[in-house]
């Protein structure tokens, strides 16, 4: 009787045991796969730059049934975005990404394109359920250098301050209404320390006296500027990106310009300027907008 208990004993060990090991297990395997999963940032930049691998894999990361284009030229849904693809150019698509980041529902990227010529562009994309339901972006041609030797997209690539987030993204939102929008360039100076400045528009050199030089030059061209609705503030610790509409050159035009803040200032500044399609010529009627 004893030996029978004895082995039962065991028996009830050994099947606890594998029990154990099984969740164990589990967990484990539940370990590697949190750690394993993308964010949806890092969906994005993949999604972009399958554009030059080529890794068709990445298509999964947009809904099929649920996919809002306000890429003008581009037809709504997942066959726009194949119909873009299935006419690259010999040699394919060039896509490097440069910055990412991420507020809430939506994801942002910076890159520089081959796309039908060269270009830096930004993207945002809207996730839900860890599938991308709605793109935006914006283009402007690759330029050379600008008057102070940078590029359109060099300078600082790491996101710091998360934090500082939300004071960020309002101080940006405070200065496109205040200075852009309603022209009080007399407070310039509160949202910058001195002229100590990064600029990477190609036409325009560091410092608020850059600014200033580009702004007197395109007077004298005649060349008027205005910005007239702003749609959106994104950010994530000291990028902030601000999409906003309004006219370059009397065609209707959007803007995206990103910021760098450092200490509550406006530090580095990177942007693309696209005259919207007219409607004859888009391909979908989803709007340039429509956050």
């Amino acid at each position: 009787m004893k030996q029978i208990i004895t082995t039962v004993t065991v028996a009830l060990l050994i099947t606890a045991c594998n029990i154990q090991d099984k969740k164990n297990n589990n967990k484990n395997t539940e370990k590697m796969e949190t750690k394993t999963a993308l964010s949806n940032k890092e969906k994005a930049v993949a999604l972009i730059t399958s554009l030059e691998t080529g890794n068709k894999a990445t298509i999964a990361y947009i809904n099929p049934t649920n996919y809002k284009q306000h890429n003008l030229a581009v037809a709504d849904g997942l066959e726009g975005f194949g119909e873009v693809l299935h006419h690259a150019p010999e040699g394919g698509f060039k896509a490097k990404v440069v910055r990412s980041f991420q507020d809430g529902d939506y994801s942002i990227t910076h890159t520089k394109y081959d796309f039908f010529g060269p270009k830096v562009g930004f993207d945002i994309f809207k996730f839900k359920d860890g599938q991308i339901v709605e793109h935006w972006d914006n283009f402007s041609d690759l330029a050379s250098a600008n008057p102070s030797g940078h590029t359109q997209i060099d300078g600082v690539i790491k996101v710091t301050d998360l934090e500082k987030t939300e004071a960020n993204k309002a101080l940006v939102k405070d200065f496109v209404n205040t200075v852009l929008i309603n022209g009080e360039f007399n407070k310039l100076p509160n949202y910058f320390d001195g002229d100590n400045y990064i600029q990477h528009n190609s036409m325009i050199g560091d410092g608020l006296s850059g600014f200033g030089k580009a702004i007197e030059e395109m007077a004298k061209q005649g060349i008027i500027m205005t910005f007239e609705k702003s749609h959106i503030i994104l950010g994530e610790g000291n990028f902030v990106l601000s999409v906003t509409e309004g006219t370059f050159a009397g065609k209707p035009t959007s803007f995206y310009d990103l910021f760098r803040i450092e200490n509550g200032k406006i530090a580095e500044h990177w942007d693309t300027i696209e005259t919207i399609l007219s409607e004859a010529d888009r391909k979908n009627n989803n709007g340039k907008f429509n956050f």
